[in-house]
């Protein structure tokens, strides 16, 4: 069992579950609750940072539906293991994932974009892009539907030089062209990426834009990308329906 310590801000705009993801995910990406240990109990942390229950409840749901945390069932909430980059199962091709799996699709793709701006990185993502820990960054979120079907919900997030690049692409803010490319023509090419890939249970939020129940299962993917120089400039999160979108993996039998 890990101690916390913390306080939620009772005068912020920032709603109390999502202080205390920020709080637990900080913990996390710092080591205080180390892999595969158990967290606080919903009592324990209702306790500690003055919550109900149902808000804990929701905050751990977040994590768990970020691939976080993996709840088991009479046994509690418990921190995942991150797969080293050379570890796990990676989905790489050079184009970004994403418009990959959708470029597979003879069908109708639409973009829209739910939310964006400026904001301050969650702790996993500061992590991921090797900044340090509350850097302000960018924030894009996405749903993307095929046939006018609901598929995949994406979450991605830039550190703060890339800002004025994304705040200035109208394209990109109004779902009409693809991320990547206008990241590649900044000079932020695909050198490499990180993807794993979990089976998580969806937010209420992300159930809702998919159009499917908050109890059914959808694939959690999350990328780390950078450029041939070895920086890294994009981490998202996407949530993806995978009767929709079947995930496809391409294998280089040269082994290059």
């Amino acid at each position: 069992m890990v101690t916390l310590s913390g306080a939620i801000d009772r005068q912020s705009s920032t709603p109390y579950y999502q202080q205390l993801v920020d709080a637990l995910d900080q913990r996390l990406s710092s080591g205080q609750i180390p892999q595969g240990h158990r967290l606080p109990s919903e009592n324990e942390l209702c306790k500690e940072f003055g919550l109900s229950r149902a808000t804990v409840r929701q905050a751990l749901q977040v994590l768990e539906s970020q691939g976080l945390v993996t709840r088991i069932a009479n046994r509690g909430v418990f921190a995942n293991r991150t797969p080293a980059a050379d570890e796990g199962w990676t989905i790489q091709q050079p184009q970004g994932f994403l418009e990959n799996a959708l470029s597979h699709q003879n069908r109708s793709v639409t973009t829209q974009v739910l939310r964006h701006g400026p904001t301050v990185l969650p702790a996993f993502a500061c992590q991921l892009l090797k900044v340090p820990e509350k850097t302000a960054g960018y924030e894009l979120v996405r749903l993307r539907t095929l046939n006018e079907v609901p598929a995949l919900y994406s979450i991605n997030y830039s550190p703060s030089e890339l800002v004025p690049v994304i705040a200035a692409s109208d394209e990109v803010l109004e779902g009409r062209a693809s991320l990547s490319q206008v990241l590649a023509k900044a000079g932020y090419t695909l050198g490499g990426a990180h993807r794993s890939v979990r089976a998580v249970a969806p937010t209420p939020e992300i159930a809702a834009a998919l159009d499917i129940r908050p109890t059914t299962p959808v694939l959690h993917i999350r990328s780390t990308s950078w450029t041939p120089s070895g920086q890294h400039y994009d981490v998202y999160n996407t949530w993806v329906r995978s009767d929709v979108v079947p995930l496809e993996v391409n294998v280089d039998a040269t082994g290059s």
